[in-house]
């Protein structure tokens, strides 16, 4: 019928050579690879399909050929990015130890993608390196005695802290380098703004808060209890 939209199609359901016909110029490795150090220099919104083409020497219309949507894109530049999980041959038997690990390396690798947060959805959350993950995931929640349905809620919730922390750590650390003066001083600012809200009397639990302050947040011990706390309310013992 004319004028009727194209079918929705899985971008890794579509064969990446064709049975005939010349070798493709590009992988989607090659192109995924392109538009994860434009990612990783100007942000996810530096992406497009004009300056990818631009980067590997072909024209835009060209690109469309190897990566019909730029959500097609989006989903190449996740699962290469998954494939930096350096996963064991299989998980050691202590369920959380091993998920904790996964965090751990999962916050790190978005670390060094700061756009990865932004894509942290289950959208993109079934490529093929995605699945690995998720697989090996659910493998190291065998000693659990739970239904795959709450084994997979496990999952997402860890994976929702590490995304949360590290978007937070993104966004102070995006605030701190557009400060026109120093950190210093903005903490200055702001701690003599604090105070002066808390004498007026009008936010006493804040101001007891504040009074049993004990320092500086460490940051990653409040990582680590979050975790920790996901954790223990799947734990049976």
């Amino acid at each position: 019928m004319a004028g009727r939209p194209a079918e929705p199609e899985v971008i890794w359901s579509r064969p990446e050579r064709a049975a005939r016909g010349p070798r493709p110029a590009y992988t989607r490795a090659e192109i995924a690879a392109v538009a994860v150090r434009i990612a990783d220099a100007d942000g996810l919104d530096g992406v497009s399909m004009r300056r990818v083409a631009g980067e590997l020497g072909c024209g835009t219309m060209s690109l469309y050929n190897y990566v019909p949507r730029k959500e097609d894109l989006y989903e190449l530049m996740v699962d290469l990015v998954a494939e930096e999980h350096d996963l064991p041959e299989r998980p050691t038997g202590d369920w959380r130890a091993d998920l904790t690990g996964l965090a751990r390396s999962a916050r790190a690798i978005m670390r060094r993608h700061p756009w990865m947060s932004r894509l942290m959805s289950s959208a993109y959350g079934f490529s093929p390196n995605s699945m690995k993950f998720l697989e090996f995931s659910l493998w190291s929640l065998d000693p659990l005695d739970l239904r795959y349905g709450q084994k997979m809620e496990l999952v997402a919730m860890v994976n929702g802290v590490v995304t949360t922390y590290v978007a937070n750590e993104i966004q102070v650390a995006e605030r701190t380098r557009s400060l026109p003066w120093s950190v210093e001083r903005e903490h200055e600012i702001r701690t003599a703004y604090l105070q002066k809200q808390i004498a007026s009397g009008d936010y006493p639990r804040l101001a007891a808060a504040f009074m049993e302050d004990s320092g500086p947040i460490d940051l990653e011990a409040v990582f680590d209890r979050a975790l920790s706390r996901v954790l223990d309310s799947f734990d049976p013992g």
